[in-house]
């Protein structure tokens, strides 16, 4: 379940800083039809753009062209996720590479798997590894493109348009929903590190995969799913207890609220919170990855057709435990178990808290929100073409004062001492700066952030910039200059 918290009033708020958003040259050639989405690639300088029935891959390093998916979806393709590396595939010449697999999720109700061709394209694949930014990377390329991606394996179960695809942490499941109302669990059970003597069974060894739990308690169409990143909070102190797994999948969906689940001790996936407080379709849906202060738990983003972006905290387990302890003493009900059906109490089991709503900027749907994992910056895009940065600051709170009868009553009469120390503590969120008409006329879909490789980079694999794709095509990069 899901409640909102006013925290106490701060004391002092450190100082904003102030930053400039500027456009980038925009990646070449122009896609001239309605892009839904751009996925950077977790480690090489790739980016995946969704359009129509395909998927073009740009280069970060050329800002062009650097691959296209064709010929696998007869309708729009919504979504794009990279596998993270599982395994490695062998070269010809003795090297190793990780193998490069991105799944589609489209309108004609199935999910794409489709890995890189590593044969006689390794050595362009190398160059793109290793950042050359010279024009010998698309050398060949053109000729021999449609060869360079092949369509593995085809997901199918869902009964209408897949809006979103997504892979765990570690790259063993795969999330896929649907109009349809459900949530589906992919586990991929290839062998991820085939030998040489299994070249000849590579394609059935590397591409099985088994559905292992199909969602289906939104009552509305599921726009997205993403999973918590494996950052130190959680699996720290903070986490929940380890009575389920440590992957956590959240879900948004048309019937205004987030889900939360998890897979039980008995490897069933359970919902454990339903977040609720949006007054329309929830969007998306993202996870904090930039680790928090003390290994917390990672925070999630919401936001939808509100214009309302939410901050959503899990509760420190000694909270809920005291609270617990406190509500059976009086003889109540655990705050997830009134008015939840039999069936749903012993899965609710996760106290999730509305800890903040951003300033409200957009006039429209909001459809897409980035939050940094190196400056904790949030950006946002939607309906009206408005892009908006926002940062958090983090306050002071004072120790809260006693009147006299209490400092008396506590102290025994004696002096009261003055050892309170103030506690710091997530603070507000302030908007940066915003840039209006950033696709022209033209809806933006999304926005990422991700790392720069381009020749005005001046820390290559280090620098991060903004990514938007928008209904009139085009993939536009932002240098975000912070002041």
């Amino acid at each position: 379940m899901a409640t909102e918290t006013s925290a106490p009033a701060p004391t002092t708020t450190t100082t904003a800083t102030t930053a400039e958003v500027t456009p980038l040259p925009a990646f070449s050639p122009d896609l001239y039809q309605r892009a839904w989405a751009s996925i950077p690639h977790p480690t090489l300088p790739l980016i995946a753009t969704c359009h129509h029935h395909s998927v073009t891959v740009f280069s970060l390093s050329t800002l062009s062209k650097h691959s296209v998916l064709t010929g696998g979806h007869t309708r729009s393709v919504r979504s794009a996720a990279w596998q993270p590396p599982r395994g490695k595939v062998a070269f010809g010449n003795g090297k190793e590479a990780k193998r490069l697999r991105l799944v589609t999720g489209s309108f004609d109700t199935t999910a794409g798997v489709w890995t890189w061709d590593q044969g006689r394209r390794e050595e362009r694949l190398e160059r793109e590894v290793r950042l050359q930014n010279n024009s010998e990377g698309d050398k060949g390329g053109e000729e021999e493109e449609e060869d360079e991606w092949e369509l593995t394996l085809v997901l199918e179960g869902h009964e209408n348009e897949v809006k979103s695809v997504n892979y765990s942490p570690s790259g063993q499941y795969l999330a896929t929903c649907s109009r349809d109302k459900s949530v589906w669990i992919w586990e991929d059970v290839g062998n991820p590190n085939p030998s040489s003597e299994e070249e000849e069974e590579e394609d059935e060894d590397e591409d099985e995969w088994e559905t292992v739990a199909v969602l289906q308690e939104h009552d509305g169409d599921v726009k997205a799913v993403t999973w918590c990143p494996d950052v130190p909070g959680r699996k720290s102190k903070y986490a929940p207890p380890r009575r389920y797994g440590d992957d956590v999948l959240a879900s948004a969906s048309y019937d205004n609220t987030v889900r939360l689940w998890r897979e039980d001790g008995d490897g069933e996936w359970v919902c454990v919170a339903v977040l609720e407080g949006h007054e329309g379709t929830v969007w998306g849906v993202a996870w904090e990855g930039k680790p928090r202060e003390n290994d917390k738990f990672p925070r999630l983003l919401s936001w939808g057709a509100d214009e309302v972006v939410r901050v959503w905290s899990l509760r420190d387990p000694e909270e809920e435990e005291e609270e617990g302890h406190a509500a059976g003493a009086a003889g109540g009900n655990n705050s997830w178990g009134f008015g939840v059906p039999n069936t749903m109490r012993r899965s609710l089991k996760e106290e999730w808290e509305c800890t903040a709503v951003l300033p409200k900027v957009h006039k429209g749907d909001i459809y897409s929100v980035a939050w940094s994992t190196e400056t904790g910056l949030l950006a946002s895009v939607g309906s009206d073409g408005v892009l908006a940065l926002y940062q958090e600051t983090t306050s002071t709170i004072a120790p809260e004062k006693k009147t006299e009868e209490e400092d008396e009553e506590m102290t025994n009469g004696d002096a009261p001492t003055t050892n309170a120390t103030a506690a710091t503590a997530p603070g507000s969120w302030k908007v940066l700066t915003t840039v209006k008409s950033a696709h022209g006329p033209y809806e933006i879909n999304h926005i990422t952030w991700c790392k720069r490789y381009d020749a005005g980079s001046e820390r290559k694999g280090e620098e991060e910039m903004l990514v938007t794709t928008g209904d009139d095509g085009v993939v536009r990069p932002w240098q975000v200059r912070i002041q």
